[in-house]
């Protein structure tokens, strides 16, 4: 402890002219750090709700019976079942449809081309929720080294002993160590969102690439 002090009370006299200049900047209060972090929390969690509903609103609950009477050969009542459907499943299966005249092997190329199609809005601010889980605690850990820093310095400029330098030095850092909770509670559900909305993805398009090969081999079967 005496060694801190120490190092706390060294006079500013002895930095160089950067370090001088970079201490003066991270002395300020580290509470932006804190408004930055709710705000992208905030965002975050806008983004949540808006890919939530955009999920549950564009899939096809039963895919799965699609793909049976699609490999069944019963286009025709398909067609009438998407009708009005949205999404990556229901575009698949329209635009198959739609181009079956034209064989099977133009179809194939219509459903990948119709995946790659549809695919990037449903990865549309994933990429958001990612990279803020990565390094929402660097931003709460850069406002929690700001905070022991003013905290040092603070230290160094008063003339207390004893328990008045114990206090100083433990509410300093107790404050600072808010910032790094902080981006750990804005990373995490960021964290476990990217990985749901992902899990999702993959999910429509297995569903998506089974409804494709069941229309596909429906139509290889009728040239046969």
């Amino acid at each position: 402890m005496s060694s801190i002090v120490v190092f706390a009370q060294a006079p500013a006299e002895g930095l160089g002219w950067l370090s001088s200049k970079l201490l003066g900047v991270t002395l300020t209060s580290a509470e932006w750090v804190l408004w930055v972090l709710v705000c992208l929390s905030v965002l975050s969690i806008a983004i949540m709700l808006e890919r939530t509903v955009y999920f549950a609103r564009n899939r096809l609950p039963d895919s799965e019976t699609l793909a049976l009477r699609l490999a069944r050969g019963e286009l025709e009542a398909v067609r009438v079942a998407i009708q009005g459907k949205k999404g990556m499943e229901a575009a698949v299966i329209r635009e198959g449809l739609a181009s079956s005249g034209q064989g099977a092997d133009s179809v194939e190329q219509v459903i990948a081309s119709t995946m790659a199609r549809e695919r990037p809005q449903y990865e549309r601010f994933l990429s958001f929720l990612g990279t803020l889980g990565n390094n929402a605690p660097f931003i709460g850990l850069f406002g929690t080294v700001l905070g022991i820093i003013k905290a040092f310095h603070d230290l160094g400029s008063m003339g207390s002993k004893g328990a008045a330098i114990q206090q100083t030095v433990m509410a300093g850092i107790s404050e600072a160590l808010v910032a790094t909770a902080v981006g750990l509670a804005v990373a995490i559900p960021a964290v476990v969102a990217f990985n749901i909305f992902n899990r999702q993805l993959k999910t429509l398009t297995s569903r998506a690439n089974a409804l494709g090969h069941a229309l596909v081999g429906s139509l290889r079967a009728e040239v046969r």
